[in-house]
């Protein structure tokens, strides 16, 4: 299939599957129209000498400097240059892709100033696999992600370096292999490729497919868990939940319900407390806190998505040159930390299933630390301590980067989002969390052989997919490959797929 980009309509999932899975992409004929007629507009404002931000002036404090014509097409070179300033390690090609497919949804609105070849040029490298090196630091988050987009824009001009069926290579030798025309950069050209806040929030759209995966996994975990510890399922009937309101838990609630259903302990066989503990019966609302606070980034993001986030905006029916803002990360950045820490606070909920699967005198009946040689052997005992350390890293990771303000450019950009420091430390709460969640799976699996009753579908095919991976631990034996096999399957949703063939969407 190809996603046709029109400037509207650009989802989260349309953004996994062109970055991800590379599926190919083509500009909307109407939006190929709205971007002549803004560059024609542009074109007959440059001829008079309108003065305009970043066509015919410098940048930052250099606004006020008024460009000569010679010095207008030149600009663009040296404003692409000077911004590819990033450094370290080189950004996953699926970041690089996706900000480059939410680059283009932006010159779709006809409203950036640039020339078509531009963006066409965008979207030949989308489709023919030539995805530019980029280093995943040195974006502030405001002004756009200016390091890593110039590092983009670089090929504009047959510069820099990328990744061409799997090697890496000068930019001019990428294109030519790949048959892709190198346009140059002309007036406006440069700014209209960097100056938006692509990059972090193509990673944060990334983030949240990934991140709503993990939510429906940890509901499967405390399934598996809750039926271990014999939990009291009262807590979990739609009414309850229903009578507060919040979606997120209701939706929580259902999932679990769907996984537990047609065991003993759904059906009222087994004997439970009258009131178990928080971690036990407060998964819903917690895990469902969460899957609203994703809701929210997710409108976000998306609104930023099919937004035009430059500056200035050009608008043609009026003959209008604006300047502003809207490069600006902070509406992404604030959802996106709350996403990031969210995470967190499902793992620690996670991390207390384990601890009282682990603790003989909370887990009604189970050994203690799930091992039949207590004493000679200690079971799962330090599988504990790897939980809660990366829980500990998690914890550190996050506060909130959306107020770690530090002016720069002469104070002319005086408070910037760090919106890339947000997007950066999530994948690495996220990372940690598959190990995480992977760990109380194999806890759960583990005291789910020392019980004898009926366990329901979903519970029951989570734990047949995780023992294909890690065996039942009846002596103890080195654990970190076990441990690095769940954290992997995890992250691979094979559980989650497994069992939503089984009970149904999870959603």
């Amino acid at each position: 299939m190809t996603l046709i980009v029109s400037g509207s309509g650009l989802t989260i999932e349309n953004v996994v599957k062109v970055a991800r899975y590379n599926e190919s992409v083509a500009l909307d004929p109407k939006a190929i129209e709205r971007i002549n007629t803004c560059r024609a507009m542009l074109e007959k404002k440059i001829v008079a000498h309108e003065i305009m931000y970043g066509v015919n002036t410098g940048i930052g404090e250099f606004s006020e400097v008024i460009l000569n014509d010679d010095q207008v097409k030149d600009f663009q070179r040296y404003l692409v240059y000077n911004h590819a300033a990033g450094i370290g390690d080189p950004m996953p090609l699926e970041y690089v892709r996706a900000a480059m497919l939410s680059r283009i949804n932006v010159h779709a609105h006809g409203n950036s100033g640039n020339r078509l070849e531009i963006t066409q040029t965008l979207v030949e490298m989308l489709n023919k696999g030539v995805t530019p090196f980029v280093c995943q630091k040195g974006s502030v988050g405001a002004s756009g992600d200016l390091a890593p987009m110039s590092q983009i824009a670089l090929l504009m001009m047959g510069e820099g370096k990328a990744y061409y069926n799997g090697e890496l290579l000068p930019g001019s030798e990428a294109m030519s292999k790949a048959c892709i025309p190198v346009p140059g950069l002309m007036a406006r050209d440069g700014l209209a490729t960097i100056n938006g806040c692509n990059v972090f929030t193509s990673m944060s759209a990334l983030y949240l497919y990934d991140a709503n995966n993990f939510l429906k996994q940890a509901e499967i975990a405390a399934s598996l868990s809750l039926e271990a510890l014999k939990a009291n399922l009262g807590p979990y009937k739609a009414k309850i939940h229903e009578a507060r309101g919040f979606k997120g838990a209701i939706r929580s609630a259902n999932a679990i319900r769907k996984c537990v259903a047609g065991g003993d302990l759904a059906e009222g066989k087994l004997k439970s407390k009258v009131q178990d503990a928080y971690s036990m019966r407060s998964t819903p609302q917690v895990i469902g806190a969460a899957h609203d606070a994703l809701a929210y980034a997710r409108s976000q993001v998306e609104i930023e998505l099919n937004g035009v986030g430059d500056n200035p905006i050009f608008f043609p029916e009026e003959n209008l040159a604006l300047s502003g803002a809207n490069f600006q990360g902070s509406p992404i950045s604030v959802p996106m930390d709350m996403a990031g820490y969210i995470i967190t606070m499902v793992c620690v909920l996670s991390e207390r299933r384990m601890n009282r699967l682990n603790n003989p005198a909370l887990s009604v009946g189970l050994p203690a630390f799930l091992t039949k040689g207590a004493g000679m052997f200690s079971g799962l005992m330090l599988s504990q301590y790897t939980a809660d350390m990366q829980i500990v890293e998690q914890r550190i990771l996050s506060a909130p980067a959306s107020i770690q303000s530090i002016p720069a450019a002469a104070d002319q950009e005086d408070f910037v989002s760090m919106g890339m420091n947000t997007a950066i430390k999530n994948t690495q709460i996220l990372d940690n969390a598959y190990g995480i969640l992977g760990i109380e799976f194999m806890a759960a699996a583990q005291a789910l052989d020392f019980r004898d009753f009926n366990f329901g579908a979903g519970t029951k095919k989570a734990k047949e997919v995780i023992r294909n991976y890690v065996e039942f631990l009846d002596i103890d034996r080195p654990l970190y490959d076990d441990h690095t096999k769940m954290k992997e399957l995890v992250k691979s949703c094979e559980i989650l797929r497994e069992v939503e063939n089984v009970v149904g969407s999870l959603e």
